[in-house]
Order: structure tokens, then sequence, then C-alpha cells
């Protein structure tokens, strides 16, 4: 593990919904433009490549499916990726060249349902993993599959070790405790929310964890989305959508970089990893200040496909 400072980036960008490709080669540009400036980990938003569809019903009031809503689905599913796809390609190339890692927030297609997807690339390695949101939040629910506790993964780097945990996730008790007890030193909070409740939430779990965090959102206008928005949001093509607010957090919650809420932009700060340890002098959650005695968390981390051959 690295025991010098080094610098880590977030990458506050607005998506093209509808061209997954051109975004994917958006994030791979500011990938090397980071990297260039000496990023070794670079976060950017959750559901970046595919979109996040603020403002859209997807015709669904309760009770019934509108046509429009179908047709508004299909482009949702369309703008999507596959794992084996150009966007992945693109990105594992980015981080290749530049041997960065990177965490990166997608539309993963898998059939005919789709989830909300934090991908892992480590540098010369490629893709190496992923974790698909566990928990959907509202009305998110009616176009995102769920997750399950096969993609629950950190990964062990010589920066230290990388999770991802995405947007209201962070507000689940029990996978926060997951993700500490698997050691997490550098949380990644890829994120659709915007409000200034956020922030002091990564605050929270930078001294929860003694981890440092790094959450990476949109910064988004109204111009870059189709007609399903306008009942939301109106049509003022300059109205923001997502206002960004991207920002990285130290160990015992002070805040190194943002949170930003200007524009499109690259934040960056320089980690020191020693300041863990020395932040878990009085607060170690599972470790010397956990009760096992009183309390047990159970994770099933096993796959569960609705088939099943055996």
């Amino acid at each position: 593990m690295m025991t010098k400072p080094y610098t880590v980036a977030v990458v506050q960008m607005a998506a093209h919904p509808n061209d997954p490709l051109a975004t994917a080669e958006a994030a791979a540009q500011r990938l090397r433009e980071a990297a260039a400036k000496g990023a070794k980990l670079i976060v950017f938003p959750e559901a970046l490549i595919g979109g996040y569809p603020k403002g859209a019903s997807f015709g669904a009031p309760i009770g019934m499916r509108k046509p429009e809503g179908r047709a508004a689905f299909a482009r949702y599913h369309a703008a999507a990726i596959d794992l084996d796809g150009p966007e992945v390609a693109l990105l594992a190339e980015a981080t290749t060249q530049t041997d960065a890692f990177a965490v990166i927030g997608v539309i993963e297609r898998d059939g005919a349902t789709l989830y909300c997807t934090a991908l892992y690339f480590d540098g010369a390695k490629g893709l190496v993993g992923k974790h698909r949101k566990l928990m959907p939040t509202a009305a998110e629910r009616l176009i995102w599959g769920f997750g399950d506790g096969s993609t629950l993964p950190t990964f062990r780097t010589e920066l230290g070790t990388i999770g991802a945990v995405i947007c209201w996730e962070n507000y689940m008790p029990a996978l926060r405790m997951h993700m500490y007890h698997q050691g997490v030193s550098l949380y990644c909070a890829p994120t659709a929310d915007d409000r200034d409740t956020w922030l002091p939430s990564m605050q929270h779990i930078a001294m929860e964890g003694r981890t440092f965090v790094l959450t990476a959102c949109q910064y988004i206008t109204r111009a870059a989305y189709g007609p399903e928005h306008e009942s939301a949001l109106g049509d003022d093509p300059e109205k923001v959508m997502m206002r960004g607010g991207s920002a990285i957090i130290g160990p015992l919650g002070t805040v190194l970089a943002g949170p930003d809420f200007s524009g499109e932009t690259i934040l960056y700060a320089t980690i020191d990893p020693s300041e863990i340890m020395r932040a878990k002098y009085d607060f170690d959650v599972t470790g010397h200040y956990a009760r096992p005695d009183v309390f047990e968390l159970v994770v099933d981390t096993r796959a569960k496909p609705a088939v099943r051959e055996i």
C-alpha cells in the first residue's frame, strides 16, 4: 500500500443520455486529463453512461402504463450499455494508457433489465469488477433491477482498499458496515443527489468509517434531455437539472475539495494514507469500537439468479 501522499480526483460532468458512446469518449478524455495532473484514483458520477433520467415519469401513474412510457423505456434501454461493448473498451483503454484506477457509474443492460452499476477499472487490468445498486430509490425501482450481494466487492490496490456505494445506498447502515468490514480506505460515492444535505452525509460516512470519501455528481441542464422530462422540469433549456456538489472528504470529516455547484469541472485533492490510522486511533467501527457480543451483521454474498441450473 502506498504510504506517501498522492492525488485523487472526482469528475463532475454531464452525460449525453441518448449517446452512451459519446459519453464514454468524454469520460475517457476527462480521465486522461485528470491523470495528466497526477490523479491516481478518479471517480465519476452515478449513471453517467446511459444517463440518470431525472424528472422522467415513464408514463406510470398508479395502476397504469401509458404507451409513451413504454416508448421512453425502450429509448432508455437502447441507451444503456453491455459490459462487452465499445464504451467499456474505451474506458479500459484510457485506464491502461494512464495506469489510473477509475470508478464510473453506468446503466448496465442485462437482457431486458437495467441496473444502475458502478464499474471498477484498474490500470492495465482493465475492467476488474462491478457493483450493482442494491436498492433503487423510489421511482428508480420502475426502471432498474435490484442488485444482489454478489456485487459488493472492494479492491486492494497500492493506493488502498477501494469500494463504491451508490447514492442513497449510502443511507443503508448495514451496507456501510459491510464496506468498513472489508477495510475500505477510499470510499467512492457516485451520486445523483445534489442537495445541500448530501455533503454532511458524506462527512458523517468519512468519520464513521475513518475513510477518505470521494463523491461525484453530474452537472446537467435541461437542454440535454428529451420531451419526457418537460412536465417535471419545464422547457427552459438552461434550467439546471442536476447541479453537481461533488467533493472529497478526509477521514476526520474535513472537506478537502468542493462541494462545487458552478458547472462541469474536475476536483482534486492530495491525500495522505497515514491519516487513516491516525483517525482510527479512537474509533474503529468494525474493530475496537464494535460490540460483536451485542450486534451481529450477516451478509449474503451469493449471486441470486432467477433461474439456476444444477
